[in-house]
């Protein structure tokens, strides 16, 4: 069985920077990490703090940080890994994502 979501330590350590930045609780608050319908390619992966457990959801904690992922985004991104990429000319999360057909140059969005 393939693992839900493999979180780098760069971005575990990221969120965890967010989460102090924004006076946060650590033990409360984590990355929900989804997919919505739009972008180029059909699908986008969306990130934002959160601290609220929905019916279905998934959490799990990985290199010390709190992870929410809802039932559907799972179907979509089981066995992906998210990591944090800074570079002169862009930063944010990546996902690497083997059920993806394709993707837009952006990296932001794919299809199945």
């Amino acid at each position: 069985m393939k693992p839900l979501l493999t979180i780098t330590e760069r971005a575990a350590k990221k969120v965890r920077s967010l989460l102090e930045q924004q006076q946060k609780d650590c033990d409360e608050y984590g990355l929900r990490v989804y997919i919505e319908g739009g972008g180029c390619a059909g699908f986008q992966y969306k990130f934002d703090i959160d601290n609220k457990r929905r019916e279905g959801d998934h959490i799990f904690e990985c290199n010390g940080v709190k992870f929410f992922m809802d039932k559907k985004s799972t179907l979509y991104l089981a066995g992906s890994e998210v990591d944090y990429e800074e570079t002169l000319m862009q930063s944010g999360f990546r996902v690497t994502n083997p059920n993806a057909a394709s993707s837009c140059g952006c990296g932001v969005s794919f299809a199945m």
